[in-house]
């Protein structure tokens, strides 16, 4: 897989320039959150709605990456426009999907996913079909056995092909890009996991598509980045046929940023896939 590079945290300033790019901001919020002057901060900026999201979780963790998650949102949205982190509202569509409701310019499109230790909002200005999963994959799942219950038959015949050292490993790619995937549709769990393929070999990823699940080959891209030796990041978009470059920086909100690295360049039919 393809390693993030590790650059110094330099802090920007200014909004990033409005090329064709999907941005993923990373918040590995685990040590941050430890500052308790910090969490308070986190709590002052996020709305007594989302606060009170957050202590309805019974342990502290979960509480600890609800927080980071909201304040994430807020703080990178105020990186594109000129609003107070405090002031962006936020309603879900029908589906459950979350979107900006004010203010209503520039238009943004966002999506946000979180695991243990990792939090990644992907901002786009350019696609509303956007989507971002991300996985903690150290942890011992029983791969073949979940594959064969909710992937298709192509994926877990995949699998099983493969030595038993790496079917943890691959598991999760397929299961964070399948995520990714039905986030951007929008469309949540009426999307059935095995209704979709992902073929991977060692450079490219491709999706194919079920009979009665409507979607083209033709306006998917994907890209599968290794976030840490721990996480796996998938972003999928949808739309124009340019190519799209995906870059990713690290932040910690209202603390420091590192500046914006190119991980990938994504075009239509053609994706990124990179093994260690």
């Amino acid at each position: 897989m393809h390693e993030t590079p590790t650059i110094a945290r330099v802090p920007v300033v200014g909004s990033p320039e409005p090329n064709d790019h999907v941005d993923l901001w990373c918040f590995f919020y685990e040590s941050a959150l430890r500052d308790h002057t910090l969490r308070r901060r986190y709590r002052e900026l996020i709305s007594s709605e989302e606060r009170e999201r957050c202590e309805r979780f019974v342990f502290e963790h979960d509480q600890v990456m609800s927080l980071a998650t909201r304040t994430l949102v807020r703080t990178v949205l105020s990186h594109y426009a000129a609003v107070d982190p405090k002031a962006w509202r936020f309603e879900s569509d029908s589906r459950g999907k979350p979107f900006v409701s004010s203010p209503v310019e520039p238009r943004l499109w966002f999506n946000v996913s979180n695991t243990r230790g990792l939090v990644v909002c992907a901002v786009s200005q350019n696609h509303e079909k956007l989507g971002v999963d991300t996985e903690y994959i150290r942890r011992n799942v029983a791969a073949i056995e979940l594959a064969d219950r909710f992937f298709s038959r192509r994926e877990a015949t995949s699998l099983r092909a493969m030595p038993r050292e790496h079917q943890c490993e691959h598991f999760f790619a397929y299961w964070t890009l399948k995520e990714c995937y039905v986030k951007a549709r929008g469309l949540g769990l009426t999307v059935p996991l095995n209704a979709f393929s992902f073929v991977l070999d060692d450079t490219n990823i491709g999706i194919e598509f079920e009979q009665g699940l409507e979607d083209g080959v033709e306006h998917w891209r994907f890209a599968l980045l290794r976030a840490s030796s721990e996480h796996f990041i998938a972003v999928g978009i949808a739309g124009k046929s340019l190519p799209v470059i995906v870059r990713a920086r690290k932040v910690v909100p209202l603390v420091s940023m590192e500046p914006f690295e190119p991980c990938s360049t994504i075009r239509p039919g053609v994706t990124l896939w990179r093994q260690s």
